[in-house]
Order: C-alpha cells, then sequence, then structure tokens
C-alpha cells in the first residue's frame, strides 16, 4: 500500500481545521468532543525523527500557527478592559497556549521539519485577520468582551477539532499526548468561556 505523502495528509488535516471551508465564522459554537478537566502541562517531547507520521508534522505546523496568532489577542485584553473575570480567563488561556506552543515547536525541531511556517497569511477558521485585530484594538468594555468571546470561542473549537483529528491519525506518541492535552485544555476553556459569555 502506497502510504500518503505530507502534502496530502496536510490537506485533509486543513478540512478538519476549516481551512477553506467558506466564511470564517468567529463567533462559531460548535461542540467540541467531550474531554477530562484541563491540564496545563503539556508533555515533554520525546520522539525521534524517525517516529513522526505527516498527519503529526501537519497537526504540529497548524498548531503552532494557529497558537501565533491567537496570542497578540490575548496580549490585548489588559489594555481594553477593566474587568478582572476576562483579565483572568486571557491570562489562563495564554500560560495554557504558550506552553502548548513551546511543546508543539520543540517536536518539530525533533522532526526535523521545516521552520519556516507553511499557513503564514492564512486566514482560517480560529485565526483572527488583520481587519479583526483593528476592530479590537478600536473596542472597550462589554464590545470588546462581545468580540474577544468570539475568536477565542473560535480558536478553541477549530483547535479541538485539529488535535482530535491528530488524536486519531497521528503516529508520534508525544505529539498523540499534546494533542490529547490540548483538547483537554480546549474543552476546558470553552467551558469557561460559556460561563463567562453564554453566546
Amino acid at each position: 500500500m502506497r502510504l500518503p505523502t505530507a502534502s496530502t495528509v496536510l490537506i485533509a488535516v486543513l478540512l478538519v481545521a476549516g481551512c477553506g471551508a467558506g466564511p470564517r465564522d468567529a463567533a462559531s459554537t460548535a461542540t467540541p468532543p467531550a474531554a477530562a478537566p484541563s491540564e496545563t502541562t503539556a508533555p515533554t517531547p520525546t520522539g525521534t525523527a524517525g517516529s513522526f507520521n505527516p498527519t503529526d508534522i501537519a497537526w504540529l505546523q497548524l498548531t503552532v500557527a494557529m497558537i501565533e496568532r491567537l496570542l497578540p489577542v490575548l496580549d490585548l485584553v489588559p489594555t481594553r478592559t477593566t474587568d478582572p473575570a476576562w483579565r483572568q480567563t486571557a491570562a489562563r488561556v495564554a500560560s495554557t497556549r504558550r506552553a502548548e506552543l513551546d511543546h508543539a515547536r520543540r517536536l518539530l525541531a525533533d522532526a526535523a521539519a521545516p521552520t519556516t511556517n507553511p499557513h503564514e497569511g492564512h486566514d482560517m477558521p480560529g485565526m483572527v485577520t488583520p481587519a479583526e485585530m483593528t476592530a479590537l484594538r478600536s473596542a472597550t468594555g462589554t464590545p470588546f468582551h462581545r468580540l474577544f468571546a468570539g475568536h477565542l470561542r473560535a480558536h478553541l473549537t477549530q483547535s479541538v477539532r485539529v488535535a482530535t483529528a491528530e488524536q486519531q491519525s497521528g503516529a508520534q506518541p508525544a505529539a498523540v499526548a499534546l494533542a490529547a492535552a490540548v483538547v483537554r485544555n480546549g474543552t476546558a476553556d470553552l467551558e469557561s468561556l460559556d460561563h463567562l459569555d453564554p453566546a
């Protein structure tokens, strides 16, 4: 049986993520799979380059791109709202995402994957566009909360979807374990966001 190429698997993962699936909906409320309580500590990468399959690489690259696009949104929160609940939510999510980003980058290094971002300039579900960042910077208080919640919910929903795909099709144990942590953390963060802003 001929194994799929990296590009074929990458396309499959992007389709799961919603890339090219039509207009983006930042306020999407799609329900991710049920998962265990949040864990902010992601597993330590221990694999070798030969143990990664194309799905692992595609998912790790997409995860890095998605988190890199979200962090500026989270960093914006303290300057746009004085509400402690929103600030605490943003700080908690940022801490978790930064830990996941660090582990994803280390796994890509273990895999000897290209350091370039193949998703640079892509506006996929869960990724805030420059125009949307401008709108966020212009809003404060309740209008900001609504915009922020919509973008964060979209990011978390998509990150859980693609991490679930990695759990199903990935091969590298540390990458699959990181995907499981992303699902747990993302699901818990969505539940917290629903309490804060029931959309």
